[in-house]
């Protein structure tokens, strides 16, 4: 009986760890790249994948969705080709899929990716969908349809302003570091805050549950007058691949979440006559920059990101070299 004991617990360990070629006993490592929207996280992702003869995890909250291509800047066919990927085109618009969904499916895949890879990548500037899946969720409350149904309301006579300026002053901990132009995260958390009277900010105070591997956070940034460039290039290049005719074509889900965000929301607007072509793509850049903001100050904020540019490739494998023997 003992030695069956034994075994088992023994086939168990080696599941979880790697013994490398200097005898070094180490968990399998999660390299999480993560940073502003436009300023390279795709490329260096595959770059590493391809360095480490790994695969890629998308933690992008729009990219899941087949319908939703050119707003989402979602990796080309050439870019898919060149290291496996897993949750581009995964679900269609029409399936709700909220960062509890990501986090669930994804540690499942982790489980079967890392009985093949020492090493993963997972990378995307949704911080939520990151955190789901490196922290784990808080439980949070259910709220009655009557709060969700009035704040929707609300949202669809008043408008986001109103909405936030509610937020910030119950919550300005969570409005700092959210993703405030986009009315679900809003919504979401003022429908917490009138369904138990604790803010959103609360929630996130817990301890994180202690996931089977190790985790690294590479961040991306540059300086912000060229990653502002680099974003009003990517809406002109953009709205160039026919973007407006993707919005067309989505029309009849605009209220669904993922529709509710930057570059969409505008050009909604705009056939709605509320803006002319011109008034909406601007807004696309400026909301655009605003959310690179955020990013950066969320993942600033988030666990012990280690922030390099966009082309330090050589440097950020010899960091993972150097401090995780995983990466050897």
């Amino acid at each position: 009986m003992k030695r069956v004991e034994k075994r088992s617990l023994r086939a168990s360990l080696e599941e979880k760890i790697v013994i490398n070629a200097r005898n070094t006993i180490v968990k399998k490592t999660l390299v999480v790249v993560v940073g502003p929207t436009a300023v390279g996280k795709t490329a260096m992702a595959i770059s590493l994948a391809q360095h480490f003869s790994t695969e890629i995890i998308s933690a992008d909250s729009r990219q899941f969705y087949r319908e939703m291509y050119i707003g989402t800047a979602k990796p080309d066919l050439e870019e898919l080709a060149a290291a496996p990927h897993h949750f581009i085109d995964s679900h269609s618009i029409e399936q709700e899929y909220s960062a509890g969904d990501f986090e669930r499916d994804a540690l499942a895949l982790l489980e079967g990716l890392f009985k093949k890879h020492d090493i993963v990548i997972m990378v995307g500037g949704s911080g939520l969908f990151v955190r789901a899946v490196c922290e784990g969720l808080d439980n949070l409350p259910k709220a009655p349809e009557g709060i969700r149904d009035q704040l929707n309301k609300d949202f669809e006579q008043h408008g986001l302003e109103l909405l936030k300026e509610r937020l910030l002053a119950i919550d300005p901990d969570y409005y700092a570091v959210a993703d405030i132009d986009n009315p679900q995260r809003v919504i979401r958390a003022l429908e917490v805050y009138e369904t138990t009277g604790l803010p959103m900010s609360s929630y996130q105070k817990k301890a994180a549950p202690q996931r089977p591997f190790d985790i690294v956070t590479i961040g991306l940034n540059i300086e912000r007058e060229k990653l502002y460039k680099r974003i009003n290039m990517r809406v002109d290049r953009m709205m160039e691949m026919g973007l407006l005719e993707e919005v067309k074509s989505l029309k009849p889900y605009r209220n669904k979440p993922a529709l509710l965000t930057v570059g969409y929301a505008e050009l909604f607007d705009y056939l709605d006559e509320k803006y002319t072509l011109e008034e909406a793509v601007d807004k696309i850049k400026q909301n655009s920059r605003r959310y690179a903001k955020r990013q950066i100050t969320w993942f600033k904020k988030y666990g012990n990101t280690i922030w390099f540019e966009p082309n330090d490739k050589d440097k950020i494998v010899a960091y993972l070299n150097r401090t995780n023997p995983t990466c050897l």
